[in-house]
C-alpha cells in the first residue's frame, strides 16, 4: 500500500514539474517578446485608434511601423546597444473639417544596455526627423533628447518604465517650438500558455503648452514559437482618466502584433 501511494506521489510531483517547466517557458517567450530591452532583431506592426476626442466629434488613427535592430559591442562603443526606427501613418482632422492621412514623424532612438542582470537599465540619445506629409500629422520640427528604459523581469512577467525626453532645435520657422515628455510605466502578468495580461499607456506631457494626458490600460495579448521566431498579438483598451488640455483623446484602442527574429 505504502509503495502505490509512493508511485502516486511520484507520478503528480512529475506531472506538477513537467506543468512548471512548460509555464516557465512560455513565460519566458512573452517576457522576449514584450521586454523592449530583449537583445534581439524585431519588427512591431501596432495600431492606435481614437474614436473619440475631448471637445470634439474627431476621431485619429496611428499605425504604427518599427524596427528594432541590436548592435554587438565594438571597440568604439563597448556596451550593446539597441537601435528602434518608429514610422506611423497616421490619420488626423484636417483644416477644412475633413481628415488628412499619411506618414508621421521619424522618431529613431540608440539605447545603451548599461546593466543587463536583475534589474535591466538602458539609456541613449534620440531624435525625431520631419518627415510628416502634412502639416496636421508631424511637428514640422526636428527634434532631439534622451530615452531611459528600467526592466524588472520574472517568471511572473515584466515591470518598468520608459521615460522619453525631446526639444525641437531646427526645422520650418513657421511652425511652433516643441518640447515634450511621456511616461511609459507597464506591467505584464504571465499566465499559462503563453498568455499574459498588460497594462502599457504612455502619460504624454506637452511642456510647451502645459497640457498632458494620462491614459490607463487593460488588455490581454498571447506569444508564442513559430519557428525560430516568436510572434506575440495583444489588444489593450486604454482609458484617459487625467488630462489639461482641449483636442486629446478620450479612448484608444491599442492593438498589435510584434515578431522577435531568432529566438
Amino acid at each position: 500500500m505504502m509503495i502505490k501511494r509512493g508511485q502516486q506521489l511520484l507520478v503528480l510531483s512529475l506531472l506538477y514539474a513537467s506543468q512548471s517547466f512548460a509555464w516557465a517557458d512560455t513565460a519566458d517567450t512573452a517576457n522576449q517578446s514584450n521586454n523592449p530591452l530583449n537583445f534581439a532583431p524585431g519588427l512591431n506592426l501596432q495600431n492606435y485608434y481614437t474614436p473619440k476626442i475631448y471637445d470634439s466629434n474627431a476621431h485619429s488613427n496611428d499605425a504604427v511601423v518599427r524596427g528594432i535592430l541590436p548592435v554587438a559591442p565594438g571597440e568604439l562603443i563597448g556596451v550593446p546597444q539597441i537601435l528602434r526606427a518608429s514610422l506611423p501613418i497616421s490619420t488626423r482632422p484636417d483644416p477644412h473639417n475633413g481628415y488628412s492621412t499619411g506618414i508621421g514623424d521619424l522618431n529613431l532612438f540608440d539605447i545603451f544596455l548599461l546593466k543587463t542582470d536583475g534589474l535591466q537599465l538602458g539609456i541613449g540619445p534620440q531624435i525625431t526627423a520631419p518627415t510628416a506629409a502634412e502639416d496636421e500629422l508631424g511637428t514640422g520640427k526636428w527634434q532631439a533628447g534622451l530615452s531611459a528604459v528600467a526592466v524588472d523581469a520574472s517568471p511572473q512577467g515584466l515591470k518598468g518604465a520608459l521615460v522619453q525626453y525631446q526639444s525641437s532645435f531646427a526645422g520650418d520657422s513657421d511652425r511652433q517650438h516643441v518640447e515634450s515628455a511621456t511616461f511609459q510605466p507597464f506591467i505584464i502578468h504571465n499566465l499559462p500558455k503563453g498568455w499574459y495580461l498588460r497594462s502599457t499607456g504612455t502619460w504624454t506631457f506637452d511642456l510647451k503648452n502645459d497640457t498632458h494626458y494620462i491614459p490607463i490600460g487593460l488588455g490581454v495579448g498571447k506569444a508564442w514559437q513559430s519557428g525560430g521566431n516568436i510572434l506575440n498579438a495583444f489588444v489593450e483598451p486604454q482609458w484617459t482618466v487625467a488630462r489639461k488640455g482641449d483636442g486629446l483623446p478620450q479612448f484608444t484602442l491599442f492593438a498589435g502584433i510584434n515578431i522577435t527574429f531568432g529566438k
